[in-house]
């Protein structure tokens, strides 16, 4: 099972707690932290983007640095761990992604560099610079994304683009050199998200769901696996999961409910009302719907392992069994610390990871 780490690439990283560590994101923060996963054999590290965050008390994610950039200097001081970057795309036209893949290729390496590929739900991001579509995006977002889609494939593919589409409107449009093999991922769960990335993508990236409930997440790759046959394609699921451990099971839950008790509710209050628009219109079996529910909204309801080092690798051997799981995203309450931890705690006595060769 591969292992991934998603950096800290907003203040605070995925909780939305007072009672969290509090800390603003920065280049050499998180090229100690690939630089760690690296060491440890990680599979690749991914970045999202965020260009306006949840206020509150603990001002979340209203701090962030840009994907693409941050990953080409993170590209530069490793060489082995794969490198995403996430292209928010109503606001970066694909050409020009393209181009920015070739030049973070020629800097990581063949095939080091992959991009997720995000259709953008949270309006306030794009109507504070105009380039909000309308309220028709939160239905016609999957279309306007297979257009972009197309043409990204074909520029880094072929070099060349003469798509004429609803929305996207190519011209002998060309980019060169061509990068290597560039994966791509898509974070979509709703029906229409899985369809598309069927179609389009080589990776689903999708939610674990619950607290120490490791196989909950399951069922999205049943209906992946359904959308897949319609395709034929091989596309594997990467489940995002929060790590939360310590030396027994009963302090890591202690840290977990001091999270839960500090949660930022200014900040819960807007992600909530933010995120409605997007159930409204018509996909409400979303990964933003789940991040928005109030049962764990401190951590944006993604699946959360807590437990002692022993407890979490069993739990991540359980994920690994489910059918279709390509790998995991982790993201931890400490980085720094919980990258550490897991790399000589944590991995050795996983399974799923027997024979993971390491720099350490």
């Amino acid at each position: 099972m591969d292992i991934g780490v998603f950096i800290p690439i907003g203040n605070n990283g995925w909780l939305i707690s007072e009672t969290a560590p509090q800390y603003m994101p920065t280049f050499e923060l998180n090229k100690q932290i690939v630089q760690s996963a690296e060491k440890y054999g990680f599979d690749f590290a991914l970045s999202m983007i965020k260009l306006r965050g949840f206020g509150g008390k603990t001002q979340f994610w209203e701090h962030n640095l840009e994907s693409f950039t941050l990953m080409a200097g993170l590209a530069a001081v490793t060489s082995k761990i794969k490198i995403y970057a996430t292209a928010a795309t109503l606001t970066v036209p694909a050409p020009i992604v393209a181009r920015m893949a070739s030049t973070i290729d020629s800097i990581a390496g063949p095939g080091r560099f992959g991009i997720n590929l995000i259709t953008g739900w949270q309006k306030a991001e794009y109507d504070q610079m105009g380039l909000w579509p309308g309220e028709s995006h939160y239905k016609d977002r999957y279309n306007y994304l297979a257009e972009y889609a197309t043409v990204l494939k074909e520029l880094m593919e072929t070099g060349r683009s003469d798509f004429k589409g609803k929305y996207l409107q190519m011209t002998d449009c060309l980019v060169s050199p061509r990068p290597h093999d560039v994966k791509i991922i898509c974070a979509g769960s709703s029906d229409e998200g899985l369809a598309f990335t069927a179609q389009y993508a080589d990776y689903s990236f999708a939610l674990g769901k619950g607290t120490n409930t490791p196989t909950a997440f399951a069922p999205v790759n049943d209906r992946l696996a359904a959308a897949r046959a319609k395709t034929g394609r091989d596309v594997g699921s990467y489940i995002l999961f929060m790590i939360i451990a310590d030396e027994t099971d009963e302090a890591a839950m202690a840290k977990w409910q001091l999270y839960r008790e500090g949660a930022d509710q200014g900040a819960l209050a807007w992600l909530t009302n933010q995120a409605a628009p997007n159930a409204q219109g018509g996909t409400s079996n979303t990964n933003t719907t789940q991040l928005a529910a109030p049962e764990s909204a401190v951590n944006l309801n993604m699946g959360t392992l807590v437990g002692s080092h022993a407890s979490i690798a069993r739990m991540l051997d359980e994920v690994a069994a489910v059918p279709d799981t390509k790998g995991v995203l982790l993201v931890f309450d400490d980085f720094v610390k919980g990258v550490e931890e897991f790399g000589t705690r944590i991995q050795p006595l996983m399974k799923s990871r027997a024979g993971v060769k390491t720099d350490a």
